[in-house]
């Protein structure tokens, strides 16, 4: 009788992946490799280490008091960058597993998405883009964290997903476990950041799109269901990672009432100046005062104001907000 279990070691993964999976798939052994070279572990490919690497990192565990949309919830069923980041890495393994693409390379893409985000969400991006040239992106900054601020050594492709996971970057993804990146990050803030607000009585359910809830259905469950099933069929029938045009616009129409009546209401305006205050404020601080700045975020090649930016877009919601108390608030005694 053979025994109950075995060692399944790489080479029998990676010799799986190239069986089992779709031949547009990005097959381990193909990787471009990671800045500096190791050598193989005995069990896991490259993206499935890169995986494991990202989940135990500091980045993404800051995550969980990273704002997604509403500003440092009291509820306790808000989503949070962390959860949104869960969300987003399960809608992409379902479609990569539905599409025989590579799991683990979409699934360390998706959990490495969102760590460069600043405190505070997309706010924080308006407030840190005067301080650079051109535009603050949480993308790129997500890049430097992985490299160089806590460098995972992590592949090029894992980089790749991270640094293309937004729609405006340009040039998108370079493989389809990235494009997988780019649809699921939508799915899942459109799907919760929705029911987030109706809970937060921001807007009630009778104002949502009607194509919307006729097109993917009147809970959050069927929406991502409906979206996920659109992706994978059209990217069968297409033979690449899309979505049929119909249901792009549909997607795309309630995006666009999110951003009015959600992202971008008198209610979050207001707390958008109080939060790029509260950003800028440190970020002037940090830059006059970098002795303050832990030695972790001094960056050798990097000038005083980088590293303050590093500092302060690394920070927590909470922990802006209390080191802004700390610094600004009047003290009576």
């Amino acid at each position: 009788m053979s025994a109950p279990l075995r060692r399944v070691l790489r080479q029998e993964r990676e010799e799986r992946e190239h069986r089992d999976l779709s031949p547009l798939a990005t097959k381990a052994t193909a990787s471009r490799g990671r800045a500096v070279d190791e050598p193989h572990d005995e069990y896991r490919t490259v993206f499935e280490r890169d995986r494991d690497r990202i989940i135990h990192s500091k980045a993404f565990r800051r995550l969980k008091h990273k704002t997604q949309v509403f500003l440092n919830p009291e509820g306790d069923h808000y989503v949070t960058r962390l959860t949104h980041t869960v969300h987003v890495t399960q809608v992409g393994r379902a479609m990569a597993v539905a599409l025989g693409l590579n799991e683990a390379l979409t699934e360390a893409i998706c959990l490495a998405h969102d760590v460069g985000h600043s405190p505070f969400g997309h706010t924080g991006e308006d407030a840190l883009t005067p301080y650079v040239e051109g535009e603050w992106l949480h993308s790129a900054q997500g890049v430097r964290v992985l490299s160089v601020l806590e460098p995972l050594n992590l592949t090029w492709e894992v980089m790749d997903g991270v640094r293309a996971h937004s729609w405006k970057i340009d040039p998108p993804p370079y493989t389809p476990e990235g494009d997988l990146c780019r649809f699921a990050d939508r799915i899942a803030y459109l799907t919760h950041d929705a029911a987030d607000a109706i809970r937060a009585g921001v807007i009630s359910f009778v104002q949502l799109p009607e194509r919307a809830v006729r097109r993917f259905g009147d809970t959050s469950r069927l929406w991502i269901g409906s979206m996920i099933n659109a992706v994978v069929d059209t990217s069968v029938d297409e033979g690449r990672v899309m979505m049929d045009e119909p249901t792009l616009d549909v997607m795309n129409e309630l995006r666009d009432f999110m951003f009015r009546n959600v992202y971008l209401s008198h209610e979050a305006e207001e707390e958008k100046q109080r939060a790029i205050t509260v950003i800028r404020d440190l970020v002037d601080h940090y830059a006059a005062h970098p002795d303050g700045i832990p030695d972790s975020y001094k960056v050798d090649d990097a000038d005083d104001l980088t590293r303050a930016i590093d500092y302060v877009a690394g920070m927590t919601d909470r922990f802006a907000l209390s080191t802004h108390d700390s610094l600004f608030r009047p003290r009576l005694f």
